[in-house]
């Protein structure tokens, strides 16, 4: 069965706005709007399209192009202490797409989001902390330090996709 691209193609120019509009914060990624439009696109897409859609930002990220959160993008980006989150997003995102049913439900999508999306990303992203720095306690250290200021936009940024993707697979259903 092949992927439509042209519903994948959607997502694509949503990501580099959302990306330059940033919040600085310390240690890690500035805060962005990206985790809301990934959130949307596993909701919105199927499995496929969604690891499409990721896998093709990451790809677009590694050659340089500046798609990454604050404009950047390049290899030293991936292996770097975000690198835990491409793998993150990509498995998070594509696994809340799974399970996110063939009804529209603001609750089900609400929790897939929280439960799902946003704990399976940062459990990613602490292993990656802690191979990087090589140092269990130190990895898990800095990962606290890092992350945790993430959480609660996320957790939000989750309940309002739920709530826009509902909307949007209602409308798109007729399509």
């Amino acid at each position: 069965m092949p992927c439509r691209l042209d519903s994948c193609s959607i997502f694509w120019p949503w990501r580099k706005p959302v990306t330059l509009i940033a919040i600085p914060v310390p240690f890690m990624a500035p805060l962005t709007m990206q985790t809301f439009v990934m959130c949307l696109a596993a909701l919105v897409l199927t499995p496929r399209q969604t690891a499409v859609v990721l896998v093709g930002y990451t790809v677009l990220g590694a050659i340089g192009l500046p798609v990454f959160a604050g404009g950047v993008g390049g290899l030293g980006i991936i292996f770097g202490p975000r690198g835990g989150f491409f793998i993150g997003f990509l498995t998070a995102y594509t696994l809340m797409s799974m399970l996110k049913g063939c009804e529209p439900s603001f609750a089900r999508y609400a929790l897939v989001g929280t439960l799902v999306s946003v704990p399976v990303t940062y459990a990613i992203a602490t292993l990656w902390l802690t191979i990087l720095f090589g140092d269990k306690f130190a990895g898990i250290a800095a990962a606290f330090m890092a992350l945790v200021q993430y959480i609660p936009g996320d957790l939000i940024k989750a309940v309002a996709a739920a709530a826009l993707g509902v909307t949007l697979n209602q409308r798109l259903r007729y399509f």
